[in-house]
């Protein structure tokens, strides 16, 4: 599975993501810093990633697009830091590898992770 990091989350990622055996790049390493959301889930479309950030404007998008992809994972939490809850994001990942994989939209909790398949019904 390859992912791409969003900026909002820190590069450290992308060698803990890797070290899970996923694919994964950060957006600073590919795109402008200051892109727009919808920028990157063209990007990401485009190139067969998922979204990896810690903002929440990315579900919206996809609700209010009707999208099927590109899949997104949302961290919701404090502090987005590998340090402080990798091993839930890498639960999550394994967990809804099927649904990622053919579009969804995965909020991950440090106790909890869901999935809402797309597009997002209204």
């Amino acid at each position: 599975m390859k992912i791409l990091v969003d900026m909002n989350l820190s590069p450290i990622w992308v060698q803990v993501l890797r070290e899970a055996g996923f694919e994964a790049i950060h957006w600073r390493d590919i795109g402008q810093h200051d892109a727009s959301d919808l920028i990157v889930l063209g990007w990401a479309r485009q190139h067969g990633y998922v979204v990896f950030t810690h903002d929440l404007d990315f579900g919206a998008i996809l609700a209010a697009s009707g999208a099927t992809v590109p899949s997104v994972m949302q961290f919701r939490v404090v502090d987005p830091l590998p340090s402080a809850d990798a091993a839930a994001v890498i639960r999550a990942i394994r967990r809804f590898e099927r649904e990622l994989r053919e579009g969804a939209l995965i909020s991950i909790e440090p106790e909890r992770a869901r999935a809402r398949i797309l597009p997002i019904k209204r």
